[in-house]
């Protein structure tokens, strides 16, 4: 199978996920995960076995019927993956393009939650609300942010490009670009957004962070 357009290429292709057919949107999100998934030989791999990309495309189709006048289709079958896959992201939530699920069981994403392109959580991540009811109540992600496992992002705030979440922090707060938070609640421990990555706190012990992956990935 050709390999679609890519991340490196993408500023040549601006098309929204609304403006593309939904085959070409999954399959975007099927080759974004081959990408980031160290155990995955092959596309089939993740087209047969990646659960992540399960929730992913099931979610793709629920958010089509949902834009497309079949609401309550799309809220009733958002209800059977919520018992099947373990996971559950609301019909009407914004999704950018070549959006990956690490594992994927435990995720759950509100209803007005919006994510840029090229984001990647891993399982148990929680994109939920404070208590505020109607309006803008969930969190924005930009783009290429990536969350660690059982982190959880409440409220309407917004996580600038390029940042990272580290595994099980509480971000109740903006995120700047190009920053890595870690903590409850969460507070930036690294920042790359001037001359190169450096720690905040000159008296933080680097030693502590072990490799940053460990901070926001999963372990294996």
């Amino acid at each position: 199978m050709p390999r679609p357009v890519g991340a490196a290429s993408s500023a040549e292709d601006t098309r929204t996920v609304d403006e593309m057919p939904l085959h070409e949107v999954m399959r975007e999100d099927a080759y974004a995960a081959l990408e980031r998934d160290p155990s995955a030989t092959s596309i089939w791999d993740i087209v047969l076995y990646s659960t992540g990309t399960h929730i992913v495309w099931t979610y793709r189709r629920h958010h089509w019927l949902y834009t497309h006048g079949m609401k309550g289709l799309a809220l009733l079958l958002a209800k059977r993956t919520r018992r099947k896959l373990g996971a559950d992201i609301f019909p009407s939530a914004q999704i950018g393009r070549r959006f990956s699920i690490d594992h994927g069981i435990g995720v759950v994403i509100g209803a007005t939650s919006i994510i840029g392109d090229d984001c990647l959580i891993y399982q148990g991540v929680t994109l939920g609300m404070t208590g505020k009811h109607g309006g803008k109540r969930h969190p924005t992600l930009g783009s290429n942010v990536m969350v660690g496992a059982g982190a959880i992002v409440l409220g309407n705030i917004t996580v600038g490009d390029d940042a990272k979440i580290a595994a099980g922090s509480v971000v109740v707060h903006d995120v700047p670009c190009n920053v890595t938070v870690a903590g409850v609640p969460a507070k930036v421990v690294r920042d790359r957004r001037f001359s190169g990555p450096r720690l905040v706190k000159d008296d933080f012990d680097p030693t502590k962070l072990d490799d940053e992956n460990v901070r926001w990935s999963c372990a294996l």
